[in-house]
């Protein structure tokens, strides 16, 4: 486990700051069958492709460690070369956490709605929140339909007060992460997802058409299943 760092906002490079005092280390992917069918699982679960996919983080907060509220949407270029924005994030926890360690959204709507009684830290009250329970997953979204970034996304995980925290974070991209972003340049008429298929019969050609068929500037990703191609 190494010390986290964070994305510099202007030059995109990780960097130590104390707004992030966990520790972490990433795994591979693929590089066991656990591995891969938390990977394949993610996939189906989000309907977004595997390869649009960072490694899944482990990470390790002890008492006192925290990561203060942020987007998980870049606010430089650099970052934005490898598969564009992160469009979302599924965040699974390992273990229960005593007290603290709540994943708090300060800008979600309905935070001040929420009952929290004595058992929630003080952080956790900012916000919407949610508690860290050993199998329990969180999915968010850091963008809007149209693409464009969601201030109401802003989270943090609030410090570890008693006991041990412990997650897994994948991120995934709006195009593929895996790939040069220049590898689809006159693609042909085809499907880039084994799932294209599936997500076309429950009518994802019409709900989520920028990914499925393209815009004016990009292709789609699953073309053929959209009935794009020519007989």
């Amino acid at each position: 486990m190494e010390k986290s760092m964070v994305a510099d906002n202007d030059s995109g490079k990780s960097v130590m700051s104390q707004v992030r005092t966990s520790s972490g280390t990433f795994l591979a992917k693929h590089e066991d069958e656990i591995v891969s069918a938390i990977e394949k699982r993610v996939a189906a679960w989000t309907f977004l492709p595997e390869e649009n996919a960072e490694s899944i983080q482990v990470l390790r907060y002890e008492i006192g460690q925290k990561y203060d509220a942020h987007f998980d949407y870049f606010h430089d270029k650099n970052n934005l070369k490898r598969g564009g924005h992160r469009i979302a994030t599924v965040l699974m926890y390992l273990t229960d956490v005593k007290k603290g360690g709540e994943t708090v959204f300060p800008n979600a709507e309905g935070g001040h709605l929420q009952y929290k009684d004595e058992t929630w830290s003080d952080c956790a009250r900012s916000g919407l929140a949610v508690k860290p329970k050993k199998g329990d997953v969180l999915l968010f979204f850091s963008l809007h339909v149209n693409a464009t970034t969601d201030t109401s996304s802003l989270h943090g995980s609030c410090p570890v007060i008693e006991g041990e925290k412990w997650s897994a974070t994948k991120w995934i991209h709006v195009r593929s992460f895996d790939n040069p972003p220049d590898v689809r340049t006159d693609a042909p008429c085809s499907d880039d997802n084994e799932l294209c298929a599936k997500w076309a019969t429950i009518g994802e050609c019409y709900k989520n058409p920028t990914y499925m068929v393209g815009t004016k500037d990009t292709l789609g990703f699953c073309r053929k299943s959209c009935g794009l191609c020519d007989a």
